[in-house]
């Protein structure tokens, strides 16, 4: 394995991404690796990574390799190992003169972004080269760049690992364990309010959270809405979306694809489904994944879901594909 890593990150002057670049280079996330960074910005702030770049320097992080920044995507894709893409349109900016409300719009304008980016990287990225996508709709973001890399080998993933963590939050207060103790927190279906948190197959101490909770009313009206709507209710807290606790998450994937999967473990992204569990071939969709030990990322087949967790599981299989609908002149 080498002990060099490339690492491109976008919308890197964004807030996010201020919490996220420094970790990348603290010799945890990557183990022993030297980290050679290349941050990516559109043209008209790409000037602000020059203070970025400063501090990272002020820092003195003893895994810092090479670090640049550009707004050419293309140049900075060459040779990476790992493409972290959190820069998209977000919700609630005005863009070309029209405020974007509609999840429909954000599809449409973010479409364009990801298949120029998909080509870059299905051209001038690593073959094996792993792509978390973090900007929203992270899912079908991510469907659109994998269909124009056009490169199998590579393994786009859409982030759900944030889901994951609101999850495990709200299961240790109500089971009074330490977040570490919940395991096999599974994330079904899209990155969206529809997505499915999966209390039930979820394990404390071997024992299945749901039968510790023993309270479907409380699943069903309390812990999925509080779950699911998580990030409204950061939004309307802060006057902003996410930003540490994504960074975490996005931190969190690439450590659970750097290293073997611990035994009876798991953990969630979105990648391409193979018609598992029933979802249509194709759609980037969250599933229960592990990292076996020369480093590929698999999706485990032995879940049993409930009536209950298929009903809702279906739900965000019916958006994806309706998301996939929308956007199938980009595919």
């Amino acid at each position: 394995m080498s002990s060099r890593v490339k690492v491109v990150v976008t919308g890197a002057a964004g807030q996010i991404t201020y919490s996220l670049i420094p970790r990348l280079l603290d010799g945890k996330t990557f183990g022993n690796k030297i980290v050679d960074l290349v941050m990516v910005e559109i043209p008209q702030v790409v000037s602000k990574l020059e203070g970025v770049l400063m501090e990272l320097e002020d820092s003195s992080f003893p895994n810092m390799g090479s670090v640049e920044y550009t707004d050419n995507f293309a140049d900075a894709a060459k040779d990476a190992d790992w493409f972290l893409l959190v820069g998209s349109i977000p919700r609630g900016i005005v863009y070309e003169g029209k405020k974007i409300e509609e999840r429909s719009d954000l599809l449409r304008i973010n479409g364009g972004i990801f298949v120029n980016q998909g080509e870059a990287i299905g051209k001038y990225g690593k073959k094996d080269a792993k792509i978390l996508v973090v900007g929203n709709p992270a899912n079908t973001n991510a469907l659109i760049g994998q269909n124009a890399s056009g490169v199998n080998s590579q393994l786009w993933m859409a982030m759900t690992m944030l889901d994951c963590n609101r999850a495990k939050s709200v299961i240790s207060k109500k089971v009074q364990c330490s977040i570490e103790e919940v395991k096999k927190m599974i994330i079904w279906g899209n990155h969206s309010p529809t997505m499915y948190p999966d209390i039930e197959n979820a394990i404390v101490n071997n024992s299945s959270v749901g039968s510790l909770v023993n309270d479907m009313e409380w699943v069903d009206k309390t812990f999925l809405p509080t779950v699911q709507q998580r990030g409204k209710a950061v939004i309307d807290a802060r006057g902003a979306s996410s930003a540490t606790s994504a960074a975490k998450a996005a931190l969190d994937t690439i450590i659970a694809c750097e290293n073997p999967t611990g035994d009876g473990d798991c953990f969630s992204a979105a990648v391409a489904s193979d018609g598992a569990y029933g979802v249509p071939e194709g759609l980037i969709c969250g599933y229960p994944l592990m990292t076996m030990e020369d480093g590929s990322v698999e999706i485990i087949r032995d879940i049993s879901l409930s009536n209950f967790a298929k009903e809702k599981f279906d739900i965000s299989i019916a958006e994806l594909e309706s998301e996939r609908e929308a956007v199938k002149d980009l595919l």
